[in-house]
């Protein structure tokens, strides 16, 4: 017989050979044995097999689908979207004396299923083109749902709403993008995706947590190419100049965008204001005010380890 270690309370058990139970089991998937190698003890039998009940060649994937079951059950559709679908019939049979097929698929989706499910889709188009995991894209759909049942933003177009979704989502789960980083993957404006994102936070009276210039200067300094060091040094110059108060009512993505100047700067690896600009979606006006605002205090600004390529009396006054 076989042994069960439960270990702790809340352990899932498991099932081991009683004579050797460091032993690592050997599943035999025809038989649906599960045997210690050891001894040869079968300890478990009648084993599930999860894997697929067909086998694919190259030749038959375009045209013939094995599948029996259909796609996935997706729990945010009402009745997790459990249909059947019906195959074309061939022979004679499936067809009436005037020629029209006898057996038709009447897939029941109501309207706002099919609405839900056009705007999971699009909430994964766009997730894919800023390259974002899939617990993103699960809490964005999440999000959706609730505000399209609650019926609080009618007369808002479901693209706005899935895009504000997307935003509220990223900065939830703490990888917080833009507005004009969503705006970029949708055909939405980024007026109106500010509007939807103020109007889904009062609807479902939640919150996000404010951003700070250290939730974008790591992607920032990636997409420049620029080394570690500069990296470290320019989230110093911003954190020390918000401590300082160096920048009141600046957005902390034009903050940052000046700091990666300001560090660049100093460092080997010089980035102009255009470069920086176009990674940060920022104007170079923009990048221009805040580096004169934290320019004056430059030398109080730089981490103590920091080796200066250009010195800070030489930095760009602009």
């Amino acid at each position: 017989m076989a042994s069960t270690s439960r270990g702790e309370a809340l352990a899932l058990p498991r099932v081991t050979c009683p004579n050797h139970p460091d032993a690592l089991l050997v599943e035999d998937y025809r038989a649906g044995d599960m045997i210690c190698p050891e001894c040869g003890l079968v300890v478990g039998d009648r084993v599930i097999d999860v894997g697929s009940e067909w086998r694919t060649f190259t030749n038959e994937k375009a045209t013939k689908d094995p599948s029996r079951v259909g796609d996935a059950q997706n729990p945010l559709l009402n009745g997790g979207d459990l249909t059947t679908m019906i195959s074309k019939g061939t022979g004679a049979a499936s067809f009436d004396e005037f020629g029209n097929s006898k057996y038709q698929n009447r897939r029941t989706m109501s309207s706002s299923d099919r609405a839900m499910l056009n705007a999971f889709k699009e909430i994964t188009t766009m997730a894919d083109r800023i390259n974002l995991p899939r617990n993103i894209i699960d809490r964005t759909n999440n999000l959706f749902k609730q505000v399209y049942e609650q019926k609080s933003l009618k007369g808002r177009a479901n693209d706005a709403i899935a895009s504000a979704c997307l935003y509220i989502a990223c900065r939830q789960e703490g990888v917080p993008r833009t507005f004009k980083e969503i705006c970029a993957v949708s055909r939405i404006s980024k007026k109106e995706i500010g509007r939807c994102f103020k109007l889904i936070l009062k609807a479902l009276e939640t919150s996000v947590d404010l951003i700070t210039t250290g939730d974008f200067m790591s992607r920032f300094c990636s997409n420049l190419g620029l080394p570690k060091h500069v990296q470290m040094a320019a989230t110093f110059i911003a954190r020390k100049a918000v401590e300082l108060d160096l920048v009141p009512g600046r957005s902390p993505i034009s903050v940052a965008a000046a700091a990666i100047y300001m560090a660049s700067q100093a460092s080997a690896e010089k980035k102009t204001q255009k470069e920086i600009g176009d990674i940060a979606g920022v104007a170079d006006v923009t990048i221009r005010q805040s580096y004169r605002l934290i320019y004056p205090r430059a030398p109080d600004l730089f981490p103590p380890d920091f080796k200066f390529d250009t010195p800070v009396d030489k930095l760009p006054q602009l």
